[in-house]
């Protein structure tokens, strides 16, 4: 992207991002449904909305507040859900790193799954971007997502209860992080991080609180580690 404009660089991740508003609208109107269902107002959901920015994690708290789950508990396992961000960061640090604080502080605050795998599998297949372009590039990328989550959130808030059930807006979710977590299957420990984590899951499913995903999770990652160990050895 060397000589590209910096309007074109915004453009080009924008783009790239796009095909996921066909997820993220459903995904954002299906939240903004269940929270008011849950019993949370207009303005609390607004403030989860806006302040957490991160829709699995905020539909598994929604999920244990309407079982009286203890705040700790929803607290300890939204985290626990939104741990993969730290990930996500830690692999962003080689080409976002040497930003501004302030610009890294903002790139944090709209860290969302399709973004980051928009843009960090840009920056592997064109190393030759420069620091301001991938900036540039990852603001793109999170406008149409971002500012879809927002506006379909709070219309679900707002007419949610209109919407007929068998409309099923919830076929948003699994589709959204199948389309995030296929491109990302590029090797074998990934592959066996995946296994493991399903594996996990389904055999933990009976744990209350859905604890069983943080010890599902934990285990991928032991597994994946140990795979790319192992095969760091062979010869």
């Amino acid at each position: 992207m060397q000589g590209t404009t910096t309007n074109s660089v915004f453009w080009a991740g924008f783009r790239d991002a796009s095909p996921f508003i066909i997820v993220v609208a459903p995904f954002g109107l299906l939240f903004g449904v269940v929270s008011i269902d849950s019993g949370l107002n207009f303005i609390e959901t607004l403030a989860m909305t806006f302040l957490v920015v991160a829709g699995a994690a905020q539909f598994t708290a929604i999920s244990l507040l309407l079982d009286q789950t203890p705040t700790f508990i929803v607290i300890l396992t939204a985290l626990a859900v939104n741990l993969r961000m730290a990930m996500y960061s830690a692999a962003l640090v080689p080409h976002l790193g040497q930003a501004r604080l302030g610009i890294r502080a903002v790139l944090a605050y709209f860290m969302v799954d399709q973004a980051f795998a928009v843009a960090f599998n840009t920056y592997e297949r064109q190393p030759q971007m420069t620091l301001a372009q991938k900036i540039t590039y990852y603001f793109g990328s999170v406008v149409p997502i971002v500012t879809l989550w927002f506006i379909f959130s709070i219309t679900g808030a707002l007419i949610g209860r209109a919407i007929p059930p068998e409309f099923s807006l919830d076929f948003a979710i699994p589709i959204c992080f199948i389309a995030l977590t296929a491109p990302a299957m590029r090797s074998l420990p990934h592959f066996v991080a995946a296994l493991v984590s399903i594996i996990g899951a389904l055999t933990f499913a009976f744990i209350p609180y859905s604890l069983g995903l943080i010890l599902a999770a934990l285990l991928a990652m032991m597994a994946g580690a140990e795979t790319e160990r192992r095969l760091a050895r062979r010869p």
